[in-house]
């Protein structure tokens, strides 16, 4: 067989964990998705501020879902073979485990807000452009768990956790799981003020770029799941960020709006930037950086006020090209992250109209200019004009929507064709065995 045709009958699988469920996406060289599948996760176990689950659940579902497409590869595409495999998971949930990888208590989830007295140690200690702060960081968790397992050997984040289930080898994580855990993506190092912290650096991730080989598969993991002994497994990245790069975004000013609940921005720059008095931090990848930050502007405040069959029935009567001129910043309740990160903002939602189609365009014009005032402040701390904007997210299907944000930021937004972690994911484990083997793809 020739390394072309050897080359054709690769396939590869991304996996992502995300807050509701999990899915897995097979996509060939050609970067085509050819099957996938999705289950369901319960909701994790919730008291007050602590939020957390069992992370057996997680490794049960991943396995079910990887057997599950191995079986529809054999059937359906008999002369191919999924040759690597990475995987995703939401940014910021830990677990510690003993050194065998079993953990040693339920994961803190990443909602968890229960760790503030560890925050508050973090605060006194971490760079205010650190993204360690808050008691939502991975690190405050880190800290909660070694004090209550000292004995830990790993701490691990869930993505981390789960690809450590396919080879063996724990205690290997990717730069962007990472930036939560205080890893300093500018120097590649953990940092010194660390040291103060109760918290020992050896029980810390040796950490690698996203798309980095690991390891290939364990030969037990390989036979209960359908997969060749020789499947490279890949490193992998956040939820969110698998899902940017699900949407083809891939140069310098290309950018991401994300319109779900909230409205979150990512911009690629050729530099990092960190401005926490703006809810902005940067992740790098690859030979860029993905600057941006998160408002809690967004489809929630649409919720608030309308139910669906309202928004269904209004939308196709929007006049993006008549301005209401009423100037809103829609939001849910007090308090914005960013572009302006004020916790006493209180939302600018009247005068109200008195009907309600005038309502609901002028609230989408509020979050389309909070949009563009999130990349003009981006703009402003050095990261590039938006050049294309690739849109995610339930709001990405309303084409009004879409006129009034392209009047907003003077911009092409564009639906991006795909926009699931999962496929993120399996482009960074094609990326990743194309590394590994020097075969361009």
């Amino acid at each position: 067989m020739s390394s072309k045709a050897a080359l054709a009958d690769c396939l590869f699988l991304g996996i992502d964990i995300g807050t509701s469920g999990i899915r897995g996406s097979v996509i060939n060289t050609q970067a085509e998705e050819l099957t996938s599948h999705r289950l369901d996760l319960p909701p994790p176990d919730s008291n007050c501020t602590r939020i957390e689950q069992d992370p057996a659940i997680w490794k049960h579902i991943v396995h079910n879902i990887i057997k599950h497409l191995t079986n529809i590869v054999k059937v359906n595409y008999p002369s191919k073979t999924i040759v690597a495999l990475a995987i995703d998971g939401t940014s910021g949930t830990v677990l510690a485990c003993d050194n065998k990888g079993t953990p040693l208590s339920p994961a803190l989830m990443y909602n968890d807000q229960s760790c503030t007295n560890e925050a508050a140690q973090i605060a006194e200690l971490a760079p205010a452009e650190c993204g360690v702060h808050g008691a939502s960081s991975s690190l405050a968790r880190a800290v909660h768990l070694l004090k209550q397992h000292p004995e830990a050997h790993y701490i691990c984040h869930q993505a981390d956790w789960v690809a450590a289930t396919l080879t063996g080898k724990y205690g290997i994580s990717d730069e962007n799981n990472c930036l939560k855990l205080g890893y300093n993506s500018l120097e590649d190092s953990w940092p010194n003020w660390l040291n103060k912290l109760d918290i020992e650096k050896e029980k810390l991730p040796k950490v690698v770029k996203p798309g980095s080989f690991i390891s290939n598969i364990s030969c037990n993991a390989a036979t209960e799941l359908g997969l060749p002994e020789n499947c490279r497994i890949i490193a992998g990245t956040t939820d969110s960020i698998a899902a940017f790069i699900a949407t083809g975004a891939n140069q310098t000013g290309d950018a991401v709006t994300s319109l779900g609940s909230t409205l979150v921005l990512k911009i690629i720059s050729d530099k990092p930037i960190f401005a926490p008095e703006f809810g902005i931090y940067s992740h790098r990848l690859d030979q860029y950086w993905l600057a941006g930050g998160a408002s809690n502007s967004g489809g929630c405040v649409l919720k608030q006020h309308f139910s669906q069959q309202q928004l269904d029935a209004m939308t196709p009567r929007l006049r993006p090209e008549q301005n209401t001129g009423l100037n809103y910043y829609p939001l849910p309740a007090t308090g914005e992250r960013f572009p302006r990160n004020d916790a006493s903002l209180e939302p600018r939602m009247q005068p109200r109209p008195d009907d309600d189609l005038s309502f609901f365009q002028a609230i989408l014009e509020g979050i389309a200019n909070i949009e563009a005032e999130g990349y003009q402040q981006l703009s402003k701390l050095g990261a590039p004009a938006p050049q294309r904007v690739f849109t995610a997210g339930g709001g990405s299907k309303n084409p009004a929507w879409r006129k009034i944000r392209e009047q907003a930021l003077n911009t092409p937004v564009i639906i991006a064709e795909q926009t699931e972690a999962s496929y993120g994911s399996a482009l960074l484990a094609r990326q990743g065995y194309s590394q590994t083997t020097g075969q361009d793809l």
